[in-house]
């Protein structure tokens, strides 16, 4: 994939061919950031191709800010999709009456490999799910998290804790498991 600076010119030229370059080179972190917050491969993919199109219409408002920006905001794009897409169409609550999970070490996330951990991701409840992705991987606040789900900033903090917990718990279930 050329530098992101050329195919964001050649984009905002029309050059079809930079927009395939910026298709052919995103498309699939942009399918495994859908894929942790959504299950249904065929919703993922409309997501992906929605948010693709999102970026290509509104390239005029991007501004650049070096290396790796134009894929992050694809990607930010991408997650915010993916959220919407959860909160229309799947029935999710907040699970602050599950009894209280005990603490669990750090989780051995280095012995586990990464399509195993994505899918113990995809087992959290989507409360859970959804927070700790945008916590975690989108590196958004609990204050913005809770803005975003239309929730307290102190649930967006308990559904991180125990989301971690959960998964810790999964990994190390796993791990036993491989021996």
């Amino acid at each position: 994939m050329e530098s992101e600076e050329i195919i964001l010119d050649g984009i905002r030229r029309g050059d079809r061919r930079a927009m395939r370059q910026l298709y052919d080179g995103c498309v699939g972190r942009a399918m495994a950031v859908s894929h942790r917050y959504v299950g249904d491969i065929d919703a993922r993919k409309d997501i992906v191709q929605e948010s693709f199109i999102q970026v290509l219409t509104h390239i005029g408002d991007f501004q650049y800010r070096g290396k790796g920006s134009l894929m992050a905001w694809l990607l930010r794009i991408v997650a915010n999709r993916s959220v919407d897409y959860i909160r229309k169409h799947e029935r999710w609550v907040l699970t602050d009456s599950m009894p209280e999970l005990p603490d669990e070490d750090e989780p051995p996330v280095e012995q586990v490999p990464p399509e195993v951990v994505t899918e113990m991701l995809g087992r959290l409840p989507v409360g859970y799910r959804m927070v700790f992705n945008l916590y975690v991987f989108e590196q958004r606040s609990h204050k913005e998290i809770a803005r975003l789900l239309h929730i307290r900033e102190n649930s967006s903090a308990s559904q991180y804790s125990r989301a971690k917990k959960m998964l810790a718990r999964m990994m190390k279930e796993y791990i036993k498991t491989q021996r």
